[in-house]
């Protein structure tokens, strides 16, 4: 796996001060997408334990309220499969820090139902996300004036509630802090 960034104080992609990893690889090229070069799977760097090493540590301060993990396609299936130790390390180290991800797949449509995107750890990946924002980029539903998202039709949902339930739950723009 290769990623693009690592933004350690981060505050456009997700609440309060956050630490962002852009990853590498995405077929969904939305139009008008904000991150293109993220699209190729080989763009930036090779994601390797140092990174896992430099994201932990950069989580570290009280000020920052968690991990955003962003991109390109975080579920892309190679992806998932570089992302699931750097989960299991940030909920081990940090269980009070969130951890948001945002994707152009759809949660009930993409990952709880077979799909390309779907593989034998999406399951428990899916666990230790505490938001995920869904849905492709739609550059005819653009809207600047919506929390952490770009067009309408994406959604911020409480993950684990909506798991917990069977049902999907969104998070308000108001109840965003």
């Amino acid at each position: 796996m290769y990623y693009g960034a690592l933004k350690k104080t981060d505050i456009a992609n997700g609440p309060g001060v956050r630490v962002s990893l852009f990853v590498s690889g995405c077929t969904h090229h939305c139009k008008d997408c904000f991150n293109p070069e993220t699209w190729n799977f080989k763009y930036g760097e090779e994601y390797t334990d140092k990174v896992t090493e430099e994201v932990l540590e950069a989580l570290e301060p009280s000020y920052i309220k968690g991990l955003t993990i962003l991109g390109g396609e975080p579920f892309e299936p190679d992806n998932q499969r570089g992302l699931l130790e750097l989960y299991r390390q940030v909920k081990e180290t940090y269980p009070q820090k969130s951890i948001w991800v945002y994707s152009g797949y759809t949660l009930e449509k993409d990952l709880l139902s077979e799909s390309r995107a779907r593989i034998e750890i999406t399951d428990e990946i899916l666990s230790m996300i505490d938001v995920l924002v869904d849905g492709e980029f739609v550059l005819e539903q653009k809207n600047i004036t919506l929390k952490f998202r770009g067009s309408e039709n994406q959604r911020i949902i409480r993950l684990q509630e909506s798991l917990a339930a069977g049902e999907t739950i969104l998070l308000n723009d108001d109840e965003i802090k």
